[in-house]
């Protein structure tokens, strides 16, 4: 009888060092992945906004030509209501904005 006890009480000890063994693992294992994300996983990028005189002035014109160009195409859009001259307006617009920019704000001339 004390015999069997033993060799039940050594099955219940080799399979609790075994759920011990496969726990340790697990956890190995989840630490590494942990950290394996952790590397892989990219780390915030914050975007700051420029706070000099240049930058303010730099979106003030660029807020200026927008509106511009929106109130362009509205009032396009209103007179006259065509979708063909809509667009051709649309696209002129497009392409004069640039040269409308540096003539407008070009500190050089």
């Amino acid at each position: 009888m004390s015999k069997e006890r033993a060799r039940r009480r050594a099955e219940r000890e080799a399979e609790r060092a075994r759920a011990i063994r496969a726990n340790e693992e697990r956890q190995a294992r989840k630490a590494r992945r942990r950290a394996l994300l952790a590397r892989l996983t990219p780390r915030p990028v914050r975007f700051y906004r420029q706070g000099g005189l240049l930058a303010r002035r730099h979106r003030a014109q660029n807020a200026v030509v927008a509106l511009g160009f929106l109130l362009l195409q509205v009032i396009v859009w209103l007179i006259w209501g065509s979708f063909p001259l809509s667009f051709g307006v649309f696209v002129l617009s497009l392409l004069l904005a640039p040269v409308v920019v540096t003539l407008a704000f070009d500190r050089r001339i």
